[in-house]
């Protein structure tokens, strides 16, 4: 059972909905473990695509490869959204959009200069401090894939960023130097994640690429990387994204394509590794 709206959303929601059509539909939840879990159930039980989940408080939210996300109260944008793909020909590129949809959204609202480290990162500065991330969870059972739960996570405030990872980490107010309205971030999300999957159902593959690699370009072309492969670490230079989202990087003469596990960019300067 979800809770009530709150006021700014309810209004916020209503004064968009041309822009958002069926991504409109929001769930509101003071305190729940995890909005990727709500919402994979939503769609186990036939819930529309566009259906989101949005948490003030996360007690078990996590982020790629096991990690926790860390989300206190009222100090980020944690949404889940639910898409049904339909024709699997885009689907490798989900998190890429996704991530596309976001940066343009916190743009937005902003004006921050956000980029992308691939495949999932919302990033800020030299070197990188990360102030989002998406993860992208699918739904259904063997080999049809009936739907994608795309999870967002967005720093808004100084509270989300712990401590111990000032270095790494940053939040919108931290860099903006003011906090910004949930509510209309929550909403341009929205709209450009409907936007972005739209331009994917029409065959853009191609331009949504470009418009990744607009966002991700100091984490392309030469930029130093280093991956594990079968517990061996190997290193190269990151080149660009081929047309399904894979990262193409040149090692000892050859290009190789990346579509998984942990990419460790240098940090300029330092000669250590940004995750």
């Amino acid at each position: 059972m979800s809770d009530r709206l709150p006021q700014d959303l309810a209004e916020a929601l209503d004064a968009s909905g041309s822009r958002l059509g069926g991504f409109a539909r929001l769930l509101y939840h003071a305190d729940v473990g995890s909005t990727n879990d709500v919402a994979l159930s939503l769609a186990a039980a036939g819930a529309a695509e566009g259906t989101a989940v949005l948490a003030d408080q996360q007690r078990t939210g996590r982020g790629r490869l096991g990690r926790t996300w860390f989300s206190p109260p009222g100090a980020g944008m944690y949404l889940s959204v639910i898409v049904r793909p339909g024709n699997a020909d885009w689907l490798s590129l989900t998190t890429l959009a996704a991530g596309v949809a976001v940066a343009r959204a916190v743009t937005s609202v902003s004006a921050l200069p956000i980029g992308l480290k691939w495949p999932n990162d919302l990033v800020i500065g030299r070197p990188w401090r990360k102030v989002g991330g998406v993860l992208c969870e699918s739904a259904g059972g063997g080999t049809e894939i009936e739907a994608v739960v795309v999870g967002i996570g967005v720093n808004l405030e100084l509270a989300a960023t712990p401590p111990e990872l000032a270095d790494v980490a940053t939040s919108i107010e931290a860099e903006l130097g003011r906090p910004v309205e949930r509510s209309r971030l929550v909403v341009e999300v929205l709209a450009e994640l409907r936007a972005i999957l739209n331009r994917l159902r029409d065959g853009q593959r191609s331009a949504v690429c470009d418009e990744w690699r607009r966002f991700g370009r100091p984490g392309l072309g030469g930029a130093r990387v280093r991956w594990d492969e079968q517990g061996i670490e190997r290193s190269g230079v990151a080149r660009d994204l081929d047309d399904t989202g894979a990262l193409l990087v040149e090692s000892a003469g050859r290009v190789e394509r990346l579509i998984a596990g942990e990419v460790r960019w240098d940090r300029p300067g330092t000669g250590t590794g940004l995750s």
